[in-house]
């Protein structure tokens, strides 16, 4: 399972708009989103992909990573899994 991190996504974002904008970049759809939660300032929500490995993702990543979408500027970031 992957996961990338959208931060400073509009909290008003829909689950349908965040998977068309993704999908307008070349990303496959996602199996599950959480909203994470924090102080307002830069909601952020995690994408988990259950068949797209992080390598995959981090090729895709640059297309969206630093984009102005809905008048804010999103950050992506890919997830790794750490084993202890």
């Amino acid at each position: 399972m992957s996961v990338l991190m959208l931060t400073n996504i509009d909290a008003t974002t829909t689950d349908e708009e965040i998977q068309e904008f993704i999908g307008r970049y070349g990303f496959p759809a996602f199996d599950e989103i959480e909203r994470l939660p924090g102080d307002g300032t830069r909601p952020a929500v995690s994408l988990h992909f259950n068949a797209v490995e992080d390598a995959a993702l981090r090729l895709l990543q640059p297309r969206i990573n630093h984009l102005f979408w809905k008048q804010r500027k999103v950050d992506a970031t890919v997830l790794t899994e750490r084993f202890e």
